[in-house]
């Protein structure tokens, strides 16, 4: 059933200017949004031809609306996004889908559609923007269809407590959580999630100095497993 306490959440944390407009730049398509979809799908061993369905969790600029067509073959994207600003900042990128494209103005943790109903969920770079993580998360397990897909494309707590973040970005700083605590809330919500199926970019733009300091050999690089992670790209599924 669908969470209908919209009017109990708090108020959301509106990025800043400065994160608005980087966004919508060819950089982050190119270096950040493209980059985890090529890693979501080399995590999928399974990937069928059409998704028909996609719910998009934060749309920003609506870029990752014509990627996800591109990768997935979808009929209908449903893009998602509680920023009343969005829709008009996808206008030119919903332009170059082929698919339907419906939008929602809404948070995350109340998402007005039926149960079981999307055969993809795509969250990249969203999930540490909401403040209601738990609600979200449930939400997203209610409207996927049993058997679907959940990409999950997340920058971690020692990322956004870094200098630079705080400084150029808004967050709410509470409730953002490591690489092995967002696993445990989407397996412990019912998600499975195979070992293989999880990455750890430990991409340059996401270390606090932005990698200069091993760049220049003043500073030893940190080795996976013995690091607090800066990011994890994973696929799960919802259960048959």
């Amino acid at each position: 059933m669908k969470n209908n306490n919209k009017s109990q959440l708090t108020p959301w944390v509106k990025e800043s200017l400065f994160g608005i407009w980087f966004l919508g730049t060819y950089t982050w398509v190119r270096s950040v949004l493209r980059r985890a979809l090529n890693d979501l799908v080399i995590l999928m061993p399974h990937r069928e031809k059409s998704y028909p369905t996609i719910l998009d969790i934060g749309f920003g600029h609506g870029h990752s609306l014509w990627m996800l067509e591109e990768y997935f073959s979808p009929d209908t994207v449903i893009g998602l996004d509680v920023d009343p600003g969005a829709k008009h900042r996808s206008k030119e990128n919903i332009k170059k889908c082929k698919c339907e494209v419906k939008l929602i103005e809404s948070d995350a943790a109340v998402i007005d559609l039926p149960d079981d109903s999307v055969d993809m969920i795509f969250c990249h770079q969203s999930f540490h923007h909401l403040i209601h993580q738990d609600l979200a998360i449930k939400e997203f397990y209610r409207v996927l269809k049993p058997g679907g897909v959940f990409l999950f494309a997340e920058s971690c707590r020692r990322y956004i407590h870094s200098f630079i973040i705080r400084l150029l970005f808004r967050h709410p700083m509470s409730v953002q959580k490591t690489d092995e605590e967002y696993i445990d809330l989407i397996t412990e919500t019912g998600f499975t999630i195979n070992p293989e199926s999880v990455s750890r970019p430990f991409l340059w733009w996401s270390l606090p100095d932005l990698g200069l300091l091993s760049y220049f050999r003043l500073k030893a690089k940190e080795v996976e497993g013995q690091r607090e992670e800066t990011m994890i790209n994973l696929v799960a599924y919802k259960p048959k």
